[in-house]
Protein backbone atom coordinates (compact mmCIF):
# COMPACT_ATOMS: atom_id res chain seq x y z
CA UNK A 1 0.00 0.00 0.00
CA UNK A 2 1.46 3.24 -1.32
CA UNK A 3 2.10 5.76 1.98
CA UNK A 4 1.24 9.63 1.21
CA UNK A 5 3.45 12.10 3.12
CA UNK A 6 2.38 16.20 2.94
CA UNK A 7 6.08 17.91 3.52
CA UNK A 8 6.01 21.32 4.07
CA UNK A 9 9.24 22.95 4.32
CA UNK A 10 10.01 27.20 3.06
CA UNK A 11 13.70 26.11 2.18
CA UNK A 12 13.57 25.00 -1.58
CA UNK A 13 16.81 22.52 -1.64
CA UNK A 14 15.53 20.83 1.83
CA UNK A 15 12.05 20.67 0.10
CA UNK A 16 12.89 19.23 -3.06
CA UNK A 17 15.43 17.30 -1.95
CA UNK A 18 13.40 15.20 0.62
CA UNK A 19 10.58 15.10 -2.43
CA UNK A 20 13.69 13.21 -4.53
CA UNK A 21 15.12 10.82 -1.43
CA UNK A 22 11.21 10.21 0.08
CA UNK A 23 9.61 9.28 -3.87
CA UNK A 24 13.02 6.81 -4.10
CA UNK A 25 12.12 4.66 -0.89
CA UNK A 26 8.33 4.29 -2.61
CA UNK A 27 6.53 7.00 -0.69
CA UNK A 28 3.99 9.27 -2.75
CA UNK A 29 5.34 12.77 -1.57
CA UNK A 30 3.21 16.08 -1.56
CA UNK A 31 4.95 19.83 -1.08
CA UNK A 32 3.80 23.07 0.41
CA UNK A 33 6.44 26.06 0.71
CA UNK A 34 4.64 27.91 3.49
CA UNK A 35 2.18 27.36 5.91
CA UNK A 36 -0.83 28.61 4.25
CA UNK A 37 -0.26 26.30 1.68
CA UNK A 38 0.46 23.61 4.16
CA UNK A 39 -3.25 24.46 6.76
CA UNK A 40 -5.10 23.99 2.99
CA UNK A 41 -3.01 20.75 1.98
CA UNK A 42 -3.90 19.52 5.86
CA UNK A 43 -7.50 20.38 5.50
CA UNK A 44 -8.04 19.52 1.92
CA UNK A 45 -5.50 16.11 1.93
CA UNK A 46 -5.45 12.73 2.47
CA UNK A 47 -1.84 11.82 4.08
CA UNK A 48 -0.69 9.23 5.97
CA UNK A 49 2.22 11.68 7.41
CA UNK A 50 2.57 15.29 7.95
CA UNK A 51 6.47 16.33 7.84
CA UNK A 52 6.71 20.57 8.81
CA UNK A 53 9.35 22.77 9.57
CA UNK A 54 7.99 24.91 12.72
CA UNK A 55 9.52 28.31 11.20
CA UNK A 56 7.33 29.29 8.41
CA UNK A 57 5.96 31.74 6.98
CA UNK A 58 2.16 32.36 7.62
CA UNK A 59 1.83 29.57 10.01
CA UNK A 60 3.79 27.61 12.27
CA UNK A 61 4.02 24.27 12.96
CA UNK A 62 2.89 24.24 16.09
CA UNK A 63 -0.64 25.57 14.02
CA UNK A 64 0.04 23.13 11.85
CA UNK A 65 0.26 20.14 14.22
CA UNK A 66 -3.00 21.47 16.22
CA UNK A 67 -4.98 21.45 12.85
CA UNK A 68 -3.51 17.89 12.25
CA UNK A 69 -4.93 16.95 15.85
CA UNK A 70 -7.40 17.90 15.74
CA UNK A 71 -9.04 17.36 12.10
CA UNK A 72 -7.40 13.74 11.86
CA UNK A 73 -5.63 12.75 15.35
CA UNK A 74 -5.19 9.41 13.75
CA UNK A 75 -2.37 11.24 11.79
CA UNK A 76 1.31 11.40 12.13
CA UNK A 77 3.24 14.29 12.20
CA UNK A 78 7.27 15.10 12.33
CA UNK A 79 8.27 18.70 13.24
CA UNK A 80 11.50 19.83 11.76
CA UNK A 81 13.51 23.20 12.56
CA UNK A 82 17.18 24.25 12.69
CA UNK A 83 16.52 25.63 16.55
CA UNK A 84 16.56 22.53 18.31
CA UNK A 85 15.90 22.56 22.04
CA UNK A 86 14.68 20.49 24.95
CA UNK A 87 11.89 22.65 25.52
CA UNK A 88 10.30 22.83 22.24
CA UNK A 89 10.88 19.28 22.07
CA UNK A 90 8.63 18.80 25.40
CA UNK A 91 6.09 21.08 23.83
CA UNK A 92 5.86 19.33 20.20
CA UNK A 93 5.40 15.58 22.41
CA UNK A 94 2.76 17.00 24.16
CA UNK A 95 0.79 18.54 21.65
CA UNK A 96 0.96 15.46 19.79
CA UNK A 97 3.91 14.93 17.20
CA UNK A 98 4.87 11.77 16.86
CA UNK A 99 8.63 13.03 16.62
CA UNK A 100 11.03 16.01 16.30
CA UNK A 101 14.03 16.10 14.29
CA UNK A 102 16.51 19.00 14.52
CA UNK A 103 18.86 19.91 11.47
CA UNK A 104 20.69 19.19 9.53
CA UNK A 105 19.72 15.53 9.23
CA UNK A 106 20.62 13.20 6.97
CA UNK A 107 18.73 11.05 4.66
CA UNK A 108 18.90 7.89 6.80
CA UNK A 109 17.95 9.59 10.45
CA UNK A 110 14.77 11.02 7.89
CA UNK A 111 14.18 7.18 7.19
CA UNK A 112 14.38 5.69 10.36
CA UNK A 113 11.68 8.25 11.86
CA UNK A 114 9.32 7.70 9.34
CA UNK A 115 9.45 3.76 9.63
CA UNK A 116 9.20 4.08 13.14
CA UNK A 117 6.09 6.26 12.86
CA UNK A 118 4.49 3.82 10.24
CA UNK A 119 5.57 0.50 12.45
CA UNK A 120 3.51 2.56 15.87
CA UNK A 121 0.80 2.99 13.36
CA UNK A 122 0.78 -0.63 12.34
CA UNK A 123 1.07 -1.67 16.34
CA UNK A 124 -2.06 0.86 17.12
CA UNK A 125 -3.94 -1.00 14.79
CA UNK A 126 -3.15 -4.19 15.43
CA UNK A 127 -4.07 -3.02 19.37
CA UNK A 128 -7.20 -1.95 18.43
CA UNK A 129 -7.83 -5.00 16.70
CA UNK A 130 -6.83 -7.14 19.24
CA UNK A 131 -9.03 -5.33 21.47
CA UNK A 132 -12.26 -5.76 19.35
CA UNK A 133 -11.32 -9.35 19.07
CA UNK A 134 -11.25 -9.79 22.55
CA UNK A 135 -14.91 -8.11 23.25
CA UNK A 136 -16.37 -10.73 20.80
CA UNK A 137 -14.50 -13.35 23.95
CA UNK A 138 -15.36 -11.66 26.76
CA UNK A 139 -13.95 -14.98 28.98
CA UNK A 140 -10.26 -13.98 27.56
CA UNK A 141 -10.54 -9.86 28.03
CA UNK A 142 -8.44 -9.85 30.55
CA UNK A 143 -5.38 -11.87 29.08
CA UNK A 144 -3.87 -9.68 26.63
CA UNK A 145 -1.16 -11.03 24.13
CA UNK A 146 -0.64 -11.35 20.35
CA UNK A 147 2.83 -13.26 20.75
CA UNK A 148 3.40 -17.17 19.67
CA UNK A 149 4.06 -17.77 23.10
CA UNK A 150 0.66 -16.71 24.28
CA UNK A 151 -1.21 -18.17 21.29
CA UNK A 152 -0.18 -21.21 22.58
CA UNK A 153 -1.38 -20.89 25.92
CA UNK A 154 -4.99 -19.72 24.42
CA UNK A 155 -4.83 -23.00 22.13
CA UNK A 156 -3.99 -25.13 25.43
CA UNK A 157 -6.97 -23.30 27.38
CA UNK A 158 -9.38 -24.20 24.57
CA UNK A 159 -7.94 -27.90 24.33
CA UNK A 160 -8.87 -28.66 28.31
CA UNK A 161 -12.43 -26.49 28.84
CA UNK A 162 -14.58 -28.98 28.27
CA UNK A 163 -12.31 -31.86 29.93
CA UNK A 164 -12.37 -32.78 33.94
CA UNK A 165 -9.05 -32.91 34.05
CA UNK A 166 -6.46 -31.29 36.62
CA UNK A 167 -4.57 -28.74 34.99
CA UNK A 168 -1.32 -27.44 36.37
CA UNK A 169 -0.64 -23.88 35.61
CA UNK A 170 3.11 -22.65 36.09
CA UNK A 171 4.88 -19.54 35.69
CA UNK A 172 6.32 -17.04 37.79
CA UNK A 173 4.97 -14.20 40.34
CA UNK A 174 2.40 -11.79 38.34
CA UNK A 175 2.47 -13.60 35.00
CA UNK A 176 -1.35 -13.97 35.28
CA UNK A 177 -1.98 -17.51 36.22
CA UNK A 178 -5.14 -16.71 37.84
CA UNK A 179 -6.39 -15.47 35.15
CA UNK A 180 -5.99 -18.17 33.12
CA UNK A 181 -7.78 -20.63 35.77
CA UNK A 182 -10.64 -18.23 35.77
CA UNK A 183 -10.71 -18.48 31.55
CA UNK A 184 -11.00 -22.35 31.76
CA UNK A 185 -13.78 -22.28 34.51
CA UNK A 186 -15.29 -19.25 32.59
CA UNK A 187 -15.20 -21.30 29.07
CA UNK A 188 -16.22 -24.57 30.70
CA UNK A 189 -19.53 -26.30 31.14
CA UNK A 190 -19.19 -25.05 34.83
CA UNK A 191 -18.86 -21.77 34.06
CA UNK A 192 -22.37 -21.21 35.97
CA UNK A 193 -20.91 -23.14 38.91
CA UNK A 194 -19.00 -21.15 41.13
CA UNK A 195 -15.23 -20.89 41.05
CA UNK A 196 -13.57 -21.00 44.56
CA UNK A 197 -10.10 -19.85 45.12
CA UNK A 198 -7.55 -20.82 47.20
CA UNK A 199 -3.91 -19.19 48.23
CA UNK A 200 -2.20 -22.03 49.47
CA UNK A 201 0.47 -19.79 50.75
CA UNK A 202 -1.55 -17.78 53.07
CA UNK A 203 -3.51 -19.99 55.22
CA UNK A 204 -2.01 -21.14 58.53
CA UNK A 205 -1.43 -24.82 58.79
CA UNK A 206 -3.28 -25.77 61.33
CA UNK A 207 -6.46 -24.47 59.69
CA UNK A 208 -5.87 -25.83 56.27
CA UNK A 209 -7.62 -29.23 56.50
CA UNK A 210 -10.82 -26.92 58.01
CA UNK A 211 -10.74 -24.45 55.17
CA UNK A 212 -11.03 -27.57 52.39
CA UNK A 213 -12.72 -30.28 53.82
CA UNK A 214 -15.05 -28.01 56.61
CA UNK A 215 -15.46 -29.72 60.42
CA UNK A 216 -18.45 -30.53 62.42
CA UNK A 217 -19.31 -28.93 65.79
CA UNK A 218 -16.57 -29.27 68.21
CA UNK A 219 -14.35 -30.90 66.24
CA UNK A 220 -11.48 -28.33 67.88
CA UNK A 221 -11.91 -25.59 70.18
CA UNK A 222 -13.95 -22.88 69.24
CA UNK A 223 -16.25 -25.03 66.48
CA UNK A 224 -19.20 -23.99 67.90
CA UNK A 225 -21.00 -25.25 64.40
CA UNK A 226 -20.88 -27.26 61.56
CA UNK A 227 -19.07 -25.12 58.64
CA UNK A 228 -18.56 -26.28 55.30
CA UNK A 229 -15.07 -26.34 53.34
CA UNK A 230 -13.94 -25.01 50.18
CA UNK A 231 -14.71 -28.15 47.98
CA UNK A 232 -18.32 -28.62 49.55
CA UNK A 233 -18.95 -24.76 48.12
CA UNK A 234 -17.43 -25.16 45.07
CA UNK A 235 -19.92 -28.25 44.23
CA UNK A 236 -20.50 -28.27 40.24
CA UNK A 237 -17.74 -25.98 39.62
CA UNK A 238 -14.01 -25.29 40.13
CA UNK A 239 -11.84 -24.64 42.67
CA UNK A 240 -8.58 -22.72 42.44
CA UNK A 241 -5.25 -24.16 44.18
CA UNK A 242 -3.19 -20.52 43.90
CA UNK A 243 0.46 -21.64 44.91
CA UNK A 244 -0.03 -25.18 45.28
CA UNK A 245 3.46 -25.54 46.54
CA UNK A 246 2.75 -24.26 50.07
CA UNK A 247 -0.18 -26.95 50.63
CA UNK A 248 1.31 -28.42 53.69
CA UNK A 249 2.78 -31.98 53.73
CA UNK A 250 0.87 -33.43 55.87
CA UNK A 251 -2.73 -32.59 53.97
CA UNK A 252 -0.87 -33.48 50.81
CA UNK A 253 -1.98 -36.88 50.83
CA UNK A 254 -5.61 -36.78 52.10
CA UNK A 255 -5.95 -34.34 48.59
CA UNK A 256 -4.72 -36.31 46.55
CA UNK A 257 -7.09 -38.84 48.14
CA UNK A 258 -9.86 -36.34 47.45
CA UNK A 259 -8.55 -36.22 44.05
CA UNK A 260 -8.90 -39.43 43.32
CA UNK A 261 -12.40 -40.74 45.20
CA UNK A 262 -14.12 -37.16 44.73
CA UNK A 263 -15.14 -37.71 48.44
CA UNK A 264 -14.35 -35.77 51.41
CA UNK A 265 -14.95 -35.58 55.04
CA UNK A 266 -15.52 -32.75 57.33
CA UNK A 267 -13.00 -32.55 60.29
CA UNK A 268 -14.14 -34.06 63.23
CA UNK A 269 -17.13 -36.28 60.93
CA UNK A 270 -17.36 -39.67 59.69
CA UNK A 271 -19.65 -39.21 56.90
CA UNK A 272 -18.50 -39.09 53.63
CA UNK A 273 -19.66 -36.42 51.25
CA UNK A 274 -19.19 -37.14 47.73
CA UNK A 275 -18.45 -33.66 45.38
CA UNK A 276 -18.36 -32.48 41.97
CA UNK A 277 -15.31 -30.31 41.53
CA UNK A 278 -13.05 -29.51 38.75
CA UNK A 279 -9.15 -28.77 40.29
CA UNK A 280 -7.15 -26.49 39.01
CA UNK A 281 -3.76 -25.43 40.44
CA UNK A 282 -1.02 -22.88 39.98
CA UNK A 283 2.92 -22.21 40.95
CA UNK A 284 5.69 -20.26 40.65
CA UNK A 285 7.65 -22.89 42.39
CA UNK A 286 9.26 -25.86 41.02
CA UNK A 287 7.83 -28.81 42.12
CA UNK A 288 10.73 -31.12 40.86
CA UNK A 289 12.40 -29.64 43.25
CA UNK A 290 10.17 -29.36 46.14
CA UNK A 291 9.51 -33.23 45.56
CA UNK A 292 13.56 -34.00 45.14
CA UNK A 293 13.54 -31.61 49.25
CA UNK A 294 10.85 -33.65 50.90
CA UNK A 295 8.24 -30.53 50.41
CA UNK A 296 6.02 -32.24 48.05
CA UNK A 297 4.89 -35.71 47.57
CA UNK A 298 5.60 -37.11 44.02
CA UNK A 299 2.60 -39.15 43.72
CA UNK A 300 0.05 -35.74 44.17
CA UNK A 301 2.59 -33.76 41.95
CA UNK A 302 1.63 -36.66 38.97
CA UNK A 303 -2.07 -36.37 40.30
CA UNK A 304 -2.28 -33.02 39.26
CA UNK A 305 0.18 -32.35 36.64
CA UNK A 306 -1.81 -34.40 33.72
CA UNK A 307 -2.07 -30.89 31.39
CA UNK A 308 0.51 -28.67 32.19
CA UNK A 309 0.23 -24.59 30.82
CA UNK A 310 3.10 -22.75 31.19
CA UNK A 311 2.54 -18.64 31.25
CA UNK A 312 5.30 -17.42 30.25
CA UNK A 313 7.21 -14.08 31.63
CA UNK A 314 6.90 -10.57 30.66
CA UNK A 315 10.09 -10.58 29.40
CA UNK A 316 9.92 -13.51 26.86
CA UNK A 317 6.79 -11.73 25.22
CA UNK A 318 7.70 -8.34 25.12
CA UNK A 319 6.04 -7.53 22.02
CA UNK A 320 2.85 -8.04 23.98
CA UNK A 321 3.73 -5.12 25.81
CA UNK A 322 1.98 -2.35 23.73
CA UNK A 323 -1.13 -4.25 23.97
CA UNK A 324 -0.92 -4.10 27.99
CA UNK A 325 0.29 -1.12 28.06
CA UNK A 326 -3.19 0.14 25.89
CA UNK A 327 -5.32 -2.48 28.06
CA UNK A 328 -3.83 -0.87 31.34
CA UNK A 329 -4.04 2.72 30.30
CA UNK A 330 -7.81 2.62 29.38
CA UNK A 331 -8.45 0.49 32.47
CA UNK A 332 -7.10 3.26 35.13
CA UNK A 333 -8.23 6.39 32.59
CA UNK A 334 -11.81 5.26 33.37
CA UNK A 335 -11.11 4.16 36.84
CA UNK A 336 -9.80 7.58 37.85
CA UNK A 337 -11.41 9.61 35.09
CA UNK A 338 -8.37 10.72 33.56
CA UNK A 339 -9.99 10.36 29.81
CA UNK A 340 -7.04 11.88 27.78
CA UNK A 341 -4.18 11.16 29.66
CA UNK A 342 -1.37 9.39 27.94
CA UNK A 343 2.35 8.52 27.75
CA UNK A 344 5.36 10.98 26.61
CA UNK A 345 7.53 9.00 24.06
CA UNK A 346 10.37 9.13 27.11
CA UNK A 347 8.38 7.15 29.51
CA UNK A 348 7.14 4.68 26.41
CA UNK A 349 10.76 3.92 25.42
CA UNK A 350 11.30 2.96 29.62
CA UNK A 351 8.83 1.13 29.56
CA UNK A 352 9.54 -1.30 26.66
CA UNK A 353 13.07 -1.21 27.96
CA UNK A 354 12.90 -2.31 31.44
CA UNK A 355 13.43 -6.28 31.76
CA UNK A 356 9.89 -6.35 34.34
CA UNK A 357 11.02 -8.65 36.87
CA UNK A 358 7.70 -8.52 38.72
CA UNK A 359 5.89 -9.34 35.22
CA UNK A 360 2.21 -7.82 34.37
CA UNK A 361 1.43 -7.45 37.89
CA UNK A 362 4.44 -4.65 37.91
CA UNK A 363 3.62 -3.17 34.85
CA UNK A 364 -0.14 -3.15 35.84
CA UNK A 365 1.23 -0.97 39.19
CA UNK A 366 3.41 0.99 37.12
CA UNK A 367 0.69 2.39 34.88
CA UNK A 368 -1.55 3.28 37.52
CA UNK A 369 1.40 5.18 39.29
CA UNK A 370 1.97 7.03 36.53
CA UNK A 371 -1.89 7.70 35.83
CA UNK A 372 -2.56 8.99 39.41
CA UNK A 373 0.98 11.31 39.15
CA UNK A 374 0.38 12.21 35.82
CA UNK A 375 0.01 16.59 34.82
CA UNK A 376 -1.18 18.61 31.75
CA UNK A 377 -2.54 14.64 30.40
CA UNK A 378 0.93 13.72 29.46
CA UNK A 379 2.62 10.79 31.99
CA UNK A 380 6.31 11.55 32.22
CA UNK A 381 8.81 9.45 33.11
CA UNK A 382 9.54 11.25 36.23
CA UNK A 383 5.75 9.36 36.98
CA UNK A 384 7.16 5.82 36.79
CA UNK A 385 8.89 4.09 39.53
CA UNK A 386 12.58 4.90 39.62
CA UNK A 387 13.83 1.72 38.61
CA UNK A 388 11.72 1.66 35.75
CA UNK A 389 12.39 5.54 34.84
CA UNK A 390 16.08 4.76 35.18
CA UNK A 391 16.35 3.15 31.69
CA UNK A 392 16.03 6.26 30.38
CA UNK A 393 17.09 9.14 32.78
CA UNK A 394 20.69 8.58 31.76
CA UNK A 395 20.15 9.90 28.11
CA UNK A 396 17.72 12.64 29.71
CA UNK A 397 20.91 14.39 31.35
CA UNK A 398 21.59 17.91 31.40
CA UNK A 399 24.96 17.52 30.46
CA UNK A 400 23.23 16.26 26.81
CA UNK A 401 22.18 18.60 23.94
CA UNK A 402 18.68 17.48 23.04
CA UNK A 403 21.02 15.69 19.55
CA UNK A 404 23.18 13.81 22.34
CA UNK A 405 19.48 12.63 24.61
CA UNK A 406 18.25 11.43 20.98
CA UNK A 407 21.25 9.47 20.13
CA UNK A 408 21.60 8.09 23.61
CA UNK A 409 18.04 6.80 23.69
CA UNK A 410 18.90 5.50 19.79
CA UNK A 411 22.16 3.30 21.49
CA UNK A 412 20.14 1.97 24.49
CA UNK A 413 17.35 0.74 22.55
CA UNK A 414 19.66 -1.04 19.91
CA UNK A 415 21.50 -2.41 22.40
CA UNK A 416 18.64 -3.89 24.38
CA UNK A 417 17.05 -4.96 21.11
CA UNK A 418 20.14 -7.29 20.45
CA UNK A 419 20.63 -8.76 24.23
CA UNK A 420 16.43 -9.63 23.55
CA UNK A 421 17.14 -11.28 20.62
CA UNK A 422 20.21 -13.15 21.74
CA UNK A 423 22.46 -10.95 19.45
CA UNK A 424 20.51 -12.07 16.37
CA UNK A 425 20.83 -9.30 14.72
CA UNK A 426 17.56 -9.63 12.03
CA UNK A 427 15.69 -10.14 14.72
CA UNK A 428 16.60 -6.84 16.53
CA UNK A 429 16.31 -4.98 13.07
CA UNK A 430 12.60 -6.16 12.61
CA UNK A 431 12.30 -5.54 16.73
CA UNK A 432 13.36 -1.62 16.31
CA UNK A 433 11.68 -1.24 12.88
CA UNK A 434 14.53 -0.97 10.52
CA UNK A 435 16.53 -2.73 8.15
CA UNK A 436 19.30 -4.64 8.81
CA UNK A 437 21.66 -3.02 6.67
CA UNK A 438 21.03 0.19 8.68
CA UNK A 439 21.16 -1.51 11.86
CA UNK A 440 24.63 -2.74 10.75
CA UNK A 441 25.32 1.32 10.27
CA UNK A 442 24.38 2.05 13.99
CA UNK A 443 26.20 -0.50 15.28
CA UNK A 444 29.27 0.74 13.93
CA UNK A 445 28.53 4.15 14.85
CA UNK A 446 27.85 3.56 18.07
CA UNK A 447 30.77 1.51 18.78
CA UNK A 448 28.55 -1.61 19.76
CA UNK A 449 30.01 -5.19 19.27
Amino acid sequence: MERHILVIEDEPTLRLGMNHFLASQGYSVSLCADGREGMKAVKEGNFDLVITDIKLPCHDGFEILRSVRSGSPDKGIILITAYADVKGAVQAIKEGAFDYIAKPFSNEELLITIDRFFKFQSLENEVTFLRETLKKQDNFADIIGASPVMKAVFDRISSVVNIDVPVLIEGESGTGKELVASAIHNLSLRKDKPFVKINCAAIPENLFESELFGHERGAFTGATEMRKGKFEFAGGGTIFFDEIGDIPLMLQPKLLRVIEDHAITRLGGNNTITVDVRTIYATSKNLKDLIKDGRFREELYYRINVVPITQPPLRERKEDIPYLIDHFLKYFREKFDKKEVRLSQAAYNAILLYHWPGNIRELKHAVERGIVLSNNGVIGIEDLPEEIAGTGIPCLSDKFTFEESLRCFEREMIKRALKDTGGRKGDAARRLGISRKVLWKKMKDYGIE
